[in-house]
């Protein structure tokens, strides 16, 4: 499929697609006339793109990580660094939210100590 079809499968602008490219992370063939051409399977890897770029990975620590997926089989099991590297990231979150809610805490505690004029 050309670079147009698989934006449109993916909900991502062919702009996004070529950047991939240039970031390592899509390898698409190219037709004789020189046009993109990309394989079913590229649909999956942008999916898992976004989804790794929507849970905060940077596209560096993807394309370190991206290949550790099995994507032949069709299924997906993951290598223990793309593991690992989920559990830095999870790690990285979960202290994030406790310091939102620590101060989400002392935010409460001035609000409900301080009377409104």
């Amino acid at each position: 499929m050309q670079i147009g079809e698989l934006a449109r499968r993916c909900g991502v602008s062919a702009r996004m697609l070529r950047y991939y490219e240039t970031e390592g992370l899509l390898r698409p063939g190219r037709s004789p006339a020189g046009y993109r051409l990309y394989r079913p399977a590229d649909i999956t890897t942008v999916q898992r793109i976004t989804t790794l770029q929507a849970a905060g990975l940077t596209l560096a620590k993807i394309r370190l990580l991206l290949p550790c997926a099995e994507t032949d089989s069709g299924g997906f099991r993951p290598c223990p660094a793309f593991r690992d590297g989920i559990r830095r990231r999870l790690a990285e979150i979960d202290g994030q939210i406790a310091a939102l809610a620590a101060s989400r805490r002392l935010l409460r505690a001035y609000l409900e100590q301080t009377p409104l004029r």
